[in-house]
């Protein structure tokens, strides 16, 4: 029975922002390891190059985006303690499903099926069509990407549910800010662990290891949550808190909120700038994710494990993203403001940081901290950015509508990412061979044949051991897409300032 007389407001709407925090984290670790891996461990099994690797991404990016349509429709109609509960657990049998990808290649080509993820390695060596390993490796990544995309896209549309069913509307998107720094602790835990336990157990530990965090959580939610009202560690004034926007009639009985259809979702305005905003942005932090590691690779010659403490400090700089979930409270509490003309101001703030990433490539020249600092700041706009808008939507809409609004919005960003993805994986081949020299002659000059046919992965390198002077042109692909990324947030924020000039909740 819930304690009437305690007046002093209990605190466990933090305990299940500590539970979404954590979900969040281990949700980007798992969608880390491939980034982290790719490089220096699948491409000398699988002989992947930048386009491979390309449509692997950005095919998960599709799947997740068609999955979020769902996602959030499937967490408002099973509830969030279920439907959460679902969604990690499918994405952690996707994660760990990565590490069987070696055995399966190798049984598909040899119809050895019944072997050790060494024994598989060495099969594949010996193996000399190489487009057959190459074709069949990224078919079978693509499937365990798929079931991860099915999985992960459960999060952030349970996470958001939860929070508007824990929280005020003044404190979501601090709220939301804390969990969403999940994505960054997840970012900056993973060089630190996946590329050591890629070295010393193999990479398909990796994948195990990390899926299986999902299974963990599971059990710590499966105890803890339940709704506010219902739930005995939240006491009547934490209760009135956490409910104090909600309508009342005049015998205090709440006025039962009108539940939109999937359709109607469609004709209001403030759906299109959100799916808008979510588009233009979401594949930005999505590049910066899994292609980080490849840039640091590709024009610093980084391994892995070389590349752990800058990946460490540039996710450790987008934890100011804290910021984010601060400064609309600041506007709406100081400057009595209302939530989404605050939410929005912020939002104009953040979208001027992603501006650095258009000189990121050309300063660094110097050193690769240049950009890996530039990249942290974008980074952490990013996810401010990304709180704020996630709270526009439990602002204007009701309730029972919100994850699925979330999910229409992330199936928006899913093929924003896709499109930067695909493109990034092209353009960074392309350039790899057309605006590469070779003693100041173009290398499709001088190999005429690479300009049809897959290039050696290890040509460049034998030819600077061999003394001649290679200036790889992949620099000047990267340069193009951080100034994509640069521009894209100020666009945002323009259209979705035309869409929804002004504050409108709808009822």
């Amino acid at each position: 029975m819930r304690n009437n007389m305690t007046l002093k407001p209990s605190s466990f709407r933090w305990t299940i922002c500590s539970l979404l925090f954590i979900a969040t984290t281990i949700n980007y670790l798992d969608r880390q390891v491939l980034s982290l891996t790719w490089k220096d461990y699948l491409v000398p099994e699988f002989h992947w190059n930048n386009n491979d690797y390309g449509n692997i991404t950005a095919l998960f990016s599709i799947f997740y985006a068609v999955s979020m349509l769902f996602a959030g429709r499937f967490i408002d109609k099973m509830g969030t303690k279920k439907g959460f509960l679902y969604a990690i657990a499918i994405w952690s049998i996707g994660a760990c499903l990565h590490a069987f990808c070696g055995i399966a290649t190798s049984g598909w080509i040899t119809g050895d099926w019944f072997v050790s993820f060494a024994e598989a390695k060495d099969t594949l060596e010996k193996v000399s069509n190489v487009s057959l390993v190459i074709s069949t490796s990224v078919t079978l990544f693509i499937f365990a990407r798929l079931i991860l995309a099915i999985g992960e896209a459960g999060n952030f549309p349970g996470a958001i549910k939860a929070t508007a069913e824990y929280f005020p509307k003044k404190d979501r998107a601090l709220a939301t800010s804390i969990f969403n720094a999940g994505a960054t602790v997840g970012a900056l835990a993973a060089p630190l662990t996946i590329p050591f336990i890629a070295k010393s157990m193999g990479w398909e530990m990796a994948f195990i290891i990390i899926g299986g965090l999902g299974f963990v959580w599971m059990g710590f939610w499966i105890f803890i949550y339940q709704k506010p009202e219902d739930h005995p560690k939240v006491n009547e004034a934490e209760l009135q808190y956490i409910q104090q926007d909600e309508e009342v009639t005049e015998n205090a009985i709440k006025v039962e909120e009108r539940k939109l259809t999937f359709k109607e979702c469609f004709q209001y305005k403030q759906t299109w700038a959100f799916a808008f905003g979510k588009f233009m942005t979401d594949g930005v932090w999505w590049f910066y994710l899994f292609w980080t590691p490849a840039y640091l690779s590709s024009v610093y010659n980084m391994d892995s494990t070389q590349s752990s403490i800058p990946l460490f400090v540039l996710y450790m700089i987008t934890l100011l993203s804290i910021i984010g979930g601060w400064l609309p409270k600041y506007f709406v509490d100081k400057l009595k403001m209302n939530p989404y003309a605050g939410r929005m101001r912020a939002m104009l703030i953040f979208a001027f940081f992603p501006l650095l990433a258009i000189v990121a490539q050309p300063l660094g020249a110097t050193t690769f901290w240049i950009p890996v600092l530039i990249i942290g700041i974008a980074g952490a706009a990013h996810q401010a950015w990304s709180a704020n808008i996630f709270s526009t939507v439990s602002d204007m809409f009701p309730k029972s509508a919100v994850a699925t609004i979330v999910g229409i919005g992330g199936m928006a960003g899913g093929i924003g990412s896709f499109i930067i993805n695909k493109s990034s994986g092209v353009l960074f081949d392309y350039s790899h061979k057309a605006w590469t020299t070779i003693d100041g002659i173009p290398l499709l000059e001088k190999f005429p044949q690479y300009s049809t046919e897959r290039m050696p992965e290890d040509l460049l390198t034998n030819l600077e051991k061999s003394g001649a002077i290679v200036v790889d042109g992949i620099d000047k692909g990267y340069m193009i897409i951080f100034t994509v990324c640069g521009i894209a947030y100020l666009t945002a924020w323009i259209v979705m300032k035309l869409l929804v000039p002004k504050y409108k909740v709808i009822k």
